[in-house]
């Protein structure tokens, strides 16, 4: 059971990394730092859509239109480290 506990956690904490590197791609392009035509940035921000999109769009339908301002990752990442606490806590190591 520890072992499941420990990849659970260890997933969770992946995927929120993952978030954070969608979130700065995201500001990264929406402010010209980095360029889209790059083969090598597109695919990068192409694989981070592709693993992040499933979660967020739920959450953006949920919440309201602030404009355009995009807290979805933040309360997926809330969210899921509400979710590693109560794994942690019910499946003592």
């Amino acid at each position: 059971m520890n072992a499941l506990v420990n990849l659970i956690s260890s997933a969770i904490s992946l995927y929120i990394w993952v978030l954070i590197a969608s979130a700065i791609m995201s500001w990264l392009i929406a402010f010209n730092v980095v360029n889209t035509y790059n083969r090598v940035v597109a695919g990068i921000a192409e694989v981070l859509y592709r693993l992040t999109e499933p979660a967020l769009r739920p959450i953006r339908r949920v919440l309201p239109n602030l404009g355009g301002v995009d807290i979805s990752p933040i309360v997926l990442i809330l969210l899921l480290f509400f979710i590693r606490d109560l794994v942690i806590e019910y499946f003592p190591r």
